[in-house]
């Protein structure tokens, strides 16, 4: 298979692959997943990795034991938390928004609640930029966000951010839900 070394290596880390990347290769990845995506899946499905399609984006699953699904959904609990902080930021920030950490920062130095959430989420940071800095790394290294101009440090939303916004809408509803059931 085509490209199935780099494919792999990429998402069995638990990255995605995304249709908008900054990223030429990446971008010809896509194209190339989504012109033969049957047949990734099944190539894929053989050695224990289940090829999922999100909006724009690509990823890995795998069947997990429930000690390792425990695990995911405690670390779950802190991107909900980076989402909240996020949107607390800018309730439009999504898929194709650019920023730069500086604007973020400037934000919360002055926004007495962000900066509350910013302290919250990486309590070990003395400063909110330090904060900043720290959650910007941590989209980056999960694949929501790339550095397109390093020069003027502007990031861009990648598609795979769907990912994160689609999951707490599940939680969100499934939440609604119970409260309905309960009632």
């Amino acid at each position: 298979m085509i490209k199935s070394k780099e494919l792999f290596d990429i998402l069995s880390r638990g990255g995605f692959i995304c249709q908008d990347s900054v990223k030429q290769e990446i971008r010809r990845l896509y194209d190339l997943i989504e012109e033969h995506f049957d047949e990734y899946k099944t190539y894929y499905e053989g050695i224990g990795f289940f090829l999922e399609q999100g909006n724009g984006y690509f990823y890995f699953t795998r069947d997990d034991s429930r000690t390792e699904l425990s695990r995911r959904l405690t670390g779950l609990g802190v991107w909900i938390d980076r989402l909240d902080f996020i949107k607390t930021f800018h309730s439009g920030f999504s898929t194709g928004v650019r920023f730069s950490p500086s604007t973020i920062t400037e934000a919360a130095s002055s926004d007495v609640e962000l900066k509350e959430k910013a302290r919250k989420l990486y309590e070990g940071q003395r400063s909110v930029k330090d904060a900043v800095q720290a959650l910007v790394e941590d989209l980056v290294k999960a694949g929501f966000i790339e550095l397109e101009n390093e020069f003027e440090q502007l990031y861009k939303v990648t598609s795979a951010f769907h990912f994160l916004e689609d999951l707490v809408e599940m939680l969100t509803i499934s939440e609604e839900e119970a409260n309905e059931t309960v009632e």
